[in-house]
This record gives structure tokens, C-alpha cells and sequence, in this order.
């Protein structure tokens, strides 16, 4: 068998656990699986467990719903007892076909085949997010972050203690995140009150999204079991304070992952013209990429001027207005060199996001595709007429409008695929609808309780 070797692991691994949690993503990137008995673990890892793909959102129609949820031995962990009061193993899953065949609405799969892709151009991709949060609790019908004790909204890198509520909260995070095998750079207060950020090492696409879903599960777990309080991945909980980002780092390397491919030590801020290539198309689809990776109502609160989210379509080192920056904080490190997409947020489908980035910047290298001159200027600070000018573009102003732009622009339709996009935009579109019905103002800037009442448990 296949996994024999592995299985044989796994099972060493979860022989004091009482149960294991099967998980996969839906295609709106929720979390959905279901919960087996330690004694069933070694029948599912050798056969899958069936279930109904017609209730999860965006995968089949009822008359074809049977599908199997196959976890992969590769990411198998065990929780901190304390969130389930007992030893409790989990697993991410791929999705198949009763016949065995990869289902090709599997976000994780469509990864895969981005991936895959990669390598046959001689690409190794990797790509690290840095993840925000808020730490919230309800005080009295009302949701407030658990500092609100604190009168500033500039909290940025906060450890007074007293002031700062969140630090032991975010090591105990880290604890649990190193416990189930990530490996943890950096933790801390964030521009928000009680907004965090743990971060991560970078990672192929697909064991960096499961990261991600490892992230955004035990966070609220650590939150909900040990403090009483609720983790929010919403990118815009409230309209006067800082959203909530998912800012990704980006780099190409030989197959190998010997060779850092974005690196020119005579290039401008050390980029090579391939990594130029790729960020002329990162620019290029941008506004078509938003769907995917600003999927939600709520992701185009956040992406105003005035908190350093990204509004307008330019590239330059160092500069945070911008759209894509390359970071320079070790300039002479050429592994180092990558760049950073300011775009998405926590609650996008992490597979189905990095995927479509890779897939942009890939066409970029592809045609060629010239970023233009960097902007090393505050581009918020820019009138509208030297914008025009500088010919710096902008970002979709709501999820329509970034909807509207896969008519012209056929990116994502190529990643997802024509059947599984035409299955999200039909999701996205209820969701829009949804919302215009429900609030007065769906054009405004607010933040209204529909919102609050539908994102802030994603």
C-alpha cells in the first residue's frame, strides 16, 4: 500500500488520542470535516471516509454528491489536550471521486496543479503570509477587542504590561502552533488594540496553506478554551481602527531550492528581471485577483487609504503604500530577496489564493509583462491627477466590482477552472446580494452589523 511506512508513523504518533479531526477546506475557504474514533483511524487512512459533497458549498449537486475524504499522512498533529479536554489528533484531507479520481473542485488539489506547474517551468515556489488577528469579547451585546482599556489606536509592537493584554495569549499560541510542527519566527501587538500576528517560516504553497488553516483553527481554539475571548481573522471588524491583512512574501527558486531566482545583485532593490516579470503580472491581474483574495464584502472596508492597506496598482522597495514592496530590511542577503503582495486577507481560500498568485506572476515571466518605474513616493499622498500621471491604477472598490473583472480578465477562470469558478462567482454574487439587501448603505464605508454578524467567526 501507498501510505504503509507513513501509516505506520501516524499510527505511532496518535496512540494515546482518542479521536482525530478529518479537515479539508470548502471553496470559500471554511473549514469543514468531521470527527473519528481513534479506532477507526487506520480504516480511513486506508480507504477515506465518504460523505455528502452536495451540502458543502460550491462542490456538487445532490444527484452526483458522493465524494471520499482521504487525510494525508503528511499532516497529521496532535492538540494541546487542553482545548478538547483529551488527546485529539487532526488532518488535513484531498477530496476524490468515488473512482478514485481527484475531485477537481478540491482547493487543495487545484493548489497541487499550480505547484506541479511550477516545477515544469523549473520553479520552486515558496510563499509566507503574515497573518493578523483581533482578540475579542462581548460585553454586553457589544463586540469590543479585549483592550479597550487602552485609548490609542496606534498599539504597533506594544509589550507594557498592563497595556498589553495579549502577550501570554500569543505565547501560548506559539507553544501550541510549535507543539503541532510549525515553525514560529516572530509574535506581536499589532497596529489594533488587542490586533496580533504571529509569523511563521515560508513554505511550498500547499503546506503553507495548511498552515494557515493550522494557524486560524488553533487560535480561536486557545481563545475560546483558555481566555473566554473570540479570535477574528475579519478584515474589517470596525471602521475606525486597522483591518486585519494576510500579507504574502513571494519567491521563485531553482527545483532544486538552491538557487533564489528573484535575486540580481546589480537589480534595483536586488531583483532580477524574472522576479520584475512576475511582479508586472501580479499588477497586471491584480484587480481580477481580488476576488480570490479579497473574497469577502468586508475585505473592501479594509482596503482604504489611511491604514497601510494597499488601494493603488504600483510596485517599489520599502514603501508600504504601495501595492507589491520588496522588503529590504538585509539588502546584501540574496536569499533574502522576495517580494511582498499587500493584498489578501485571513478569511481568503488560502489554496485557492496562492495558486492564483503563482498563476499571475507566472504569466507575467511568460509574456514578458514590464512592472513600469517604482513609486518611492507615499502614494496616499499623491493627488489624483499625478496619479493619472505616474499611471498608477486602483484596486476594485467592492467584491462586485472585483467580481466584474474576471469578464475581462481570465486568470482566476484558468486556475479554478471555467466549471469550479463559475461555482464561486455564483457563491460570491448571492453574497452580495445578500449583504445589499441587508444593509441600507452598501456602498458606504461603515461597517454594519450584517457584516459583523457574518464575518467575524471566519
Amino acid at each position: 500500500m501507498v501510505y504503509s511506512k507513513a501509516l505506520e508513523s501516524v499510527l505511532e504518533m496518535v496512540e494515546n488520542t482518542k479521536y482525530m479531526i478529518l479537515q479539508f477546506a470548502d471553496l470559500l475557504g471554511g473549514i469543514k470535516g468531521r470527527t473519528i474514533p481513534a479506532s477507526y483511524i487506520k480504516s480511513v487512512f486506508e480507504k477515506g471516509s465518504g460523505f455528502d459533497g452536495s451540502s458543502i458549498p460550491g462542490f456538487t449537486k445532490i444527484e452526483n454528491s458522493d465524494l471520499l475524504m482521504k487525510p494525508d499522512p503528511a499532516t497529521v498533529n496532535v492538540l494541546p489536550e487542553y482545548i478538547y479536554g483529551r488527546p485529539v489528533a487532526m488532518a488535513f484531507c484531498n477530496i476524490y471521486t468515488p473512482e478514485d479520481e481527484p475531485f477537481e473542485s478540491d482547493p487543495r488539489y487545484i493548489c497541487k496543479k499550480t505547484v506541479e506547474k511550477l516545477k515544469a517551468h523549473g520553479y520552486k515556489p515558496y510563499i509566507a503570509p503574515e497573518i493578523e488577528f483581533y482578540l475579542v469579547k462581548n460585553e454586553n451585546g457589544e463586540i469590543k477587542p479585549v483592550e479597550d482599556h487602552v485609548v490609542e489606536t496606534h498599539r504597533y509592537f506594544d509589550v507594557m504590561l498592563g497595556k498589553d493584554l495579549t502577550e501570554m495569549y500569543r505565547m501560548d499560541l506559539c507553544d501550541a502552533l510549535v507543539d503541532i510542527g510549525m515553525t514560529i519566527e516572530r509574535g506581536g501587538h499589532e497596529l489594533g488594540p488587542a490586533q496580533n500576528e504571529i509569523t511563521f517560516k515560508y513554505s511550498t504553497p500547499v503546506e503553507t496553506a495548511d498552515n494557515v488553516l493550522r494557524y486560524k483553527f488553533v487560535a480561536k481554539a486557545i481563545a475560546q478554551r483558555k481566555y473566554g475571548w473570540t479570535a477574528t481573522f475579519m478584515p474589517k471588524p470596525w471602521t475606525g481602527l486597522a483591518g486585519n491583512g494576510m500579507h504574502v512574501h513571494i519567491s521563485l527558486y531553482t527545483t532544486n531550492g538552491e538557487t533564489n531566482l528573484f535575486y540580481d545583485e546589480n537589480g534595483y532593490a536586488g531583483t532580477s528581471q524574472l522576479c520584475r516579470y512576475f511582479i508586472g503580472g501580479l499588477l497586471y491581474h491584480s484587480r481580477a485577483l481580488c476576488a480570490l483574495v479579497a473574497p469577502t464584502v468586508n475585505s473592501y472596508k479594509r482596503l482604504v487609504p489611511g491604514y497601510e492597506a494597499p488601494v493603488y496598482l504600483a510596485w517599489s522597495k520599502r514603501n508600504r503604500s504601495a501595492l507589491i514592496r520588496v522588503p529590504e530590511y538585509r539588502i546584501k542577503d540574496n536569499g533574502a530577496t522576495r517580494i511582498e503582495f499587500r493584498v489578501p486577507d485571513p478569511v481568503c481560500n488560502p489554496y485557492l489564493a496562492f495558486a492564483a498568485i503563482f498563476e499571475a506572476g507566472l504569466d507575467g515571466i511568460k509574456k514578458k509583462i514590464e512592472p513600469g518605474d517604482p513609486i518611492e513616493r507615499n502614494i496616499y499622498r499623491l493627488s489624483e491627477t499625478e496619479r493619472k500621471r505616474l499611471g498608477v491604477g486602483v484596486l476594485p472598490g467592492s467584491l462586485k466590482e472585483a467580481l466584474e473583472e474576471w469578464a475581462t480578465d481570465d486568470i482566476c477562470v484558468k486556475v479554478l477552472g471555467k466549471e469550479t469558478a463559475e461555482k464561486y462567482v455564483e457563491l460570491k454574487l448571492k453574497e452580495w446580494e445578500e449583504y445589499r439587501k441587508n444593509v441600507h448603505n452598501p456602498n458606504g464605508t461603515e461597517v454594519s452589523a450584517w457584516e459583523l454578524k457574518k464575518y467575524l467567526h471566519l
